[in-house]
């Protein structure tokens, strides 16, 4: 997608936004025509951009788990994006002042979107992990899905 300030940003978000609504749409569709079994989905951090239709389709089909980070995590992966960063769907957030390079504005107004998609994953969710949750020594698949039930109050 390019640095957020770059001409054909805008042009590249909407072309990824659209991809991961049809594909998000496909594989619910195919989920929907399908019988009972148990799947992990691993959305991208993006999937709130995708609509309240196929976020209540995602919300009715899977549980959505969502997975807090403390706010010293939460720090490191804003110093890790500031150091390395990756694609991302900034929605407008990306918003310079006058006299503020591409980096400066992106450092600032980064915190800023994380903490408004965390506001969306935390309403869209069923229930929420601890991101320490999943460093416990040992901890498996069944560890992790008892995690789950336990958060919604379902017996093992």
């Amino acid at each position: 997608m390019g640095w957020p300030d770059n001409p054909k940003y805008a042009e590249r978000e909407a072309q990824y936004l659209e991809e991961e609504i049809h594909t998000l749409g496909e594989i619910l569709t195919g989920l929907e025509r399908e019988s009972e079994r148990p799947l992990v989905l691993d959305t991208t951090g993006s999937v709130i951009y995708t609509g309240n239709n196929l976020l209540l389709r995602l919300r009715r089909r899977m549980t959505v788990v969502h997975l807090a980070a403390s706010a010293d995590e939460q720090q490191l992966l804003i110093e890790r994006y500031l150091s390395d960063p990756k694609p991302v769907l900034w929605r407008g957030a990306f918003q310079p002042k006058r006299g503020e390079s591409a980096g400066e504005t992106v450092a600032r107004c980064y915190p800023a979107l994380i903490a408004a998609r965390r506001q969306s994953y935390e309403a869209l969710a069923h229930c929420t992990l601890r991101v320490a949750e999943l460093r416990e020594p040992g901890l498996d698949t069944t560890e992790f899905l008892a995690k789950i039930q336990k958060q919604l109050g379902q017996p093992r």
